[in-house]
């Protein structure tokens, strides 16, 4: 099984890509990780990366792609994966199919969690920490987990916000990147998705990310 999985920050799918992972025991791999490793490891394309990143400039396709694929030839992906994060734009999704097909890498599911942009953006501002356990859930946008004022609602602790989360900024320009469906992120998927109409062994599944997470889950599962 290995999954294309696409979602705007705030919509929950880090949280499903681990569910997913534990349940059919399939690498679950973050973009983001892969630069860090290859950079930590000092692989040829890590060092590579780390000079346009030096520079403050986006590492090229050239080099992404390839790591991409490296990272999807690991022992731990033999019986599947799920990649999070990549592609982030149309070309790079055009690239990668191409890479993908090359390699003899089959997609099983390419997975979109809708969300609204507005709800994206509160889910994020409203994320509250715990000073005991950043995993225990508290957003006081959302009401089945929201706290009574700073403090946990699982084990009553001081709660406080990252900084970025309140960088309306930051948030708005990450979530024009994904909502561009011409040339940004959703582009990306729906350029799979058209793949669809001519491969049937790719399923597109859509899900609802406004729902409760328990439901969100229940919906995934039954779709696979």
């Amino acid at each position: 099984m290995n999954i294309l999985f696409f979602g705007p920050n705030g919509s929950g799918k880090g949280t499903q890509g681990t569910i997913l992972k534990d349940k059919y025991n399939i690498a679950h791999i973050e973009s983001g990780g892969i630069f860090r490793d290859n950079i930590k490891g000092g692989t040829e394309l890590g060092k590579k990366a780390k000079e346009f990143i030096d520079k403050g400039d986006l590492v090229p396709d050239e080099i992404t792609i390839p790591m991409m694929i490296d990272r999807l030839k690991k022992d731990d992906c033999k019986d599947g994966w799920l990649l999070d994060g990549f592609p982030r734009n149309k070309v790079q999704a055009e690239k990668l199919h191409a890479s993908l097909e090359a390699e003899d890498m089959k997609l099983s599911y390419v997975i979109e969690m809708l969300l609204d942009r507005k709800i994206a953006k509160n889910r994020i501002m409203g994320r509250r920490l715990c000073e005991n356990n950043n995993n225990h859930p508290n957003n006081i946008f959302i009401d089945a987990i929201k706290p009574e004022g700073d403090t946990c609602r699982v084990c009553g602790g001081a709660l406080s916000s990252r900084d970025d989360d309140q960088d309306e900024t930051a948030i708005d320009k990450r979530h024009s990147i994904y909502y561009d469906t011409d040339t940004g992120t959703l582009a990306s998927a729906y350029y799979f998705k058209d793949l669809t109409q001519k491969d049937d062994s790719i399923k597109y599944i859509t899900l609802a990310g406004e729902k409760d997470l328990q439901s969100v889950t229940d919906e995934l599962i039954s779709k696979l």
